[in-house]
């Protein structure tokens, strides 16, 4: 089975230090600070690359379901927001709302739904973050 591999590389304090996270295959590399993750500074941080992740994953799935149910799609676009808050506990990521939109021909919104549910439920990225609530928007255009 794949193995997939990303790295991250931290230089100095938390606050004032910086780093930059690279994907294995070489297909993204840029940098992260402290200001980037909790701010709103420059860079990238690890909760977009679980947003990037969850995307593309569910993208993918929903295509799949679709694909299987007879109903070939035009197009899927999906946006993850991931939500990072503070409790007495420190930082956690609480939810992540998937917000899709998918050009199918012929396909009821109904069954939409159902398919787009399923492939929430399917999409390895979701059940790899099933400890967190997970929402989604589905919307059927054209």
């Amino acid at each position: 089975m794949a193995v997939r591999s990303a790295d991250a590389r931290w230089n100095g304090k938390l606050k004032d230090g910086n780093g930059t996270m690279r994907m294995g295959g070489g297909g993204w590399e840029g940098p992260y600070s402290f200001a980037s993750r909790f701010e709103e500074g420059q860079g990238t941080n690890p909760e977009e690359l679980i947003a990037a992740a969850h995307a593309g994953c569910f993208s993918m799935a929903l295509s799949g379901e679709l694909g299987k149910a007879g109903h070939d799609p035009k197009s899927v676009a999906t946006t993850a927001k991931v939500h990072l808050n503070k409790s007495d506990a420190g930082f956690s990521i609480t939810r992540i709302h998937l917000e899709t939109q998918a050009e199918v021909p012929g396909l009821d919104a109904g069954e939409f739904q159902k398919l787009a549910e399923a492939a929430k439920k399917g999409c390895p990225v979701s059940r790899a973050l099933q400890a967190v609530e997970i929402t989604l928007d589905a919307t059927l255009q054209g």
